[in-house]
This record gives structure tokens, sequence and C-alpha cells, in this order.
């Protein structure tokens, strides 16, 4: 009797592909996050694409003053503790150079002294939100 031959396994079948993200909608609104921290800034992301938004974040002030000058955003969520250039400097040169701009600025940050607040408005911020006092999701809804 000859030796059994090992039975050869079937061929594995093809990946299957990961499910197409959704085309982006050309109406939605566009949001710029300038935020340093790249967890926060993820969450913040999320948060906003699943409510419909489409999303871009810059690391650090410079890189977030330079994409403002390159595209149109209906709202830009900026923190105040950036690398570089700080999100107080990069709301003043923005406001210089866009005096008459629709696109409202929020603040969002954990900077909560009165004197910075002061500052932001002075500026030409929208809005100025604690970090540690809203969940992303909250911050979409707000």
């Amino acid at each position: 009797m000859p030796p059994a031959q090992p039975i050869a396994p079937p061929p594995a079948a093809p990946p299957i592909p990961p499910p197409a993200a959704p085309p982006a909608n050309p109406n939605a609104k566009k949001i710029l996050i300038i935020e340093d921290e790249t967890f926060i800034a993820d969450l913040y992301a999320r948060e906003l694409n699943k409510a419909g938004f489409q999303v871009e974040v810059a690391n650090d002030g410079t890189t977030g003053l330079s994409d403002l000058e390159q595209n149109q955003y209906d709202l830009l969520l900026l923190d105040i503790m950036l690398p570089g250039i700080n999100g107080l400097q990069v709301l003043k040169e923005w406001k210089m150079k866009n005096l008459i701009s629709p696109m409202p600025v929020l603040l969002l940050t954990n900077l909560g002294q009165d004197e910075v607040i002061k500052e932001a408005f002075n500026l030409g911020a929208a809005g100025y939100l604690i970090k540690a006092a809203y969940t992303p999701a909250q911050i979409v809804t707000e």
C-alpha cells in the first residue's frame, strides 16, 4: 500500500476588499480643525465626519494658517496652545487678511483665563469652548 499523501488545503479565498467610503457630499460644510494633539483632533474629526461634515486637520499653527489661505472653510475649530504660531496669533493673522470673512472661528482649548478669553473675542472669535467641559459629540450638537 503506498504511503498516504497529505491533503492540500483548498486555495484561500481572495481577500474581501474593505467597504468603499461613502462619496463625499460636495455640499457638506467644510471644517478645519487646528489641533496639535493627534488623538483629540481625530476624535473631533470622526464625530464631525459622522455628522456629515467634511473635515481637515492641521497639527500646528503654521500649517493651519497656510490651509486657511489656500482653501475655503465654513468653520474653524482652533486650539490656542499650538507649536509654532499659537492659536491667538493664527486668529489675528487670519482676521487681518480677511476682515469680511463670514467663517466663524471657535476656540477649542483648555485655557480658561479671562484675559485669554477677552483677547480671543477682541480678535474676532465667535465662540470659546473649554475642551474639558465638552465631549466631541457635544461639540457637534453645539
